[in-house]
């Protein structure tokens, strides 16, 4: 297998995430790539901090053993664990032995990048993509649990797919396509892209197949998002990553869309703001300290050049903190 991936932002991710206060080349510092992937942002930061050493999490075990194959020039300094990075955190910030790993101490640094990889678009064979011919509707990040979107198309009633449509991915029209999904599957199964990419074509009103993005785009990504339950485990995520951060460490979140940017924006701004006190008011005593801090007041976003040379950055927004030194969690 070829890596197809190419990391989103690098260059801000490691200027944001490891300041001058560390070590110049990361020594003596672990990165939890959350969102492991192909490997591409933990490539980078292996290039970039000789020094540094990275845990690479992905639930997905075949693009893990693409990653394990682009990175295995840097011999120890990268260990894989294939699971959901929730699990693995809550582990970690919970002390406890993590199965196939060493003990490690907590993390300076964390990244989550929430984008799907081109693997999976390209060669994922899932149906993660409405250029994916005939393959399967399964979206499965985890192959081995959960209903495939095949069969979520199948068992959900009108209503139930129109609000997922809508809240998942904000399909203007979600409520033409569920009626679309609940005929079609009257008298045929809808089990590939092609068909649901038909489907959504065909029901959708003219002018809205000539925009800017395809009009099946929103229906495979609220599919996507509800067979993994994405919204739902993100806030967990953001809350096990700062529990598993070292006081002092730094958290880093790439999203792709409005509603994971709202999610993390409000998780941010959470743990930078000062708590109130039982009587409603910041006064002497009455308050407690924000539990971080603020790296980007607003996010960073690819430059020109990079949408040019990575198209699927176009829409990307990275937003930082650091957890205040002596917070514990």
């Amino acid at each position: 297998m070829t890596a197809a991936h190419t990391p989103v932002m690098p260059e801000e991710a490691a200027r944001l995430l490891v300041p001058e206060a560390f070590s110049p080349d990361g020594a003596g510092e672990l990165m939890v790539d959350c969102t492991l992937g192909e490997g591409g942002h933990s490539e980078f930061f292996l290039r970039r901090f000789s020094g540094l050493k990275i845990t690479g999490v992905d639930a997905d075990k075949k693009i893990s053993n693409v990653a394990r194959e682009r990175l295995k020039e840097f011999g120890g300094r990268i260990e894989i664990y294939n699971g959901w990075a929730q699990d693995f955190l809550s582990g970690l910030g919970a002390g406890e032995a993590l199965e196939n790993l060493p003990v490690m101490p907590r993390p300076g640094i964390i990244l989550l990048d929430l984008g799907v990889s081109l693997y999976h678009y390209g060669k994922g064979g899932r149906g993660f993509s409405f250029r994916g011919e005939s393959e399967p509707l399964d979206m499965r990040i985890d192959t081995g649990r959960g209903l495939t979107a095949a069969e979520i198309l199948a068992r959900r009633g009108e209503k139930e797919l129109a609000d997922m449509l809508f809240f998942n991915a904000e399909e203007r029209y979600s409520r033409r396509i569920a009626r679309a999904i609940v005929e079609t599957r009257r008298w045929t199964p809808i089990t590939s892209a092609a068909a649901l990419e038909r489907l959504v074509w065909d029901a959708v009103p003219s002018s809205y197949r000539h925009g800017r993005l395809h009009p099946a785009t929103k229906t495979f990504q609220a599919l996507r998002v509800e067979v993994n339950g994405e919204l739902e485990k993100l806030p967990v995520l953001l809350e096990a990553a700062f529990e598993a951060l070292r006081p002092g460490g730094r958290l880093g979140v790439i999203t792709f869309n409005s509603l994971e940017d709202r999610i993390v924006k409000g998780f941010f701004r959470a743990k930078t703001r000062r708590k109130r006190g039982g009587h409603g008011r910041f006064a002497d005593g009455e308050s407690t300290p924000p539990e971080a801090a603020a790296l980007t007041a607003k996010p960073e976003c690819p430059s020109p050049e990079e949408i040019k040379a990575n198209p699927p950055s176009r829409s990307a927004k990275l937003r930082a903190l650091e957890k205040v030194c002596g917070t514990e969690v």
